[in-house]
């Protein structure tokens, strides 16, 4: 396999390297082939680096509580209200 074969065999496995979600012997073989390439670390680090700029910047929208009243009263979960 060229190295640009290799480079895009394992590209396609970043996502699920990155969540932990890449078996062990593909992950060993994707952390080997990042020892020797540059250009697929720097891509590898700006994908975590991208996860972690849009997990510190996106906060969880705060419903207002009237509206959530209303949802609760609207779908018979009053008890549910704080």
């Amino acid at each position: 396999m060229s190295p640009s074969e290799s480079c895009h065999h394992l590209l396609d496995s970043l996502s699920a390297y990155v969540d932990g979600e890449l078996s062990e012997a593909l992950c060993r073989e994707l952390e080997r082939h990042l020892a020797d390439c540059e250009d697929c670390r720097v891509v590898i680090d700006t994908l975590k680096k991208t996860i972690e700029l849009y997990r510190e910047t996106i906060a969880e929208p705060e419903v207002p509580a009237d509206v959530r009243a209303r949802l609760f009263q609207r779908l018979k979960l009053e008890d549910y209200l704080d």
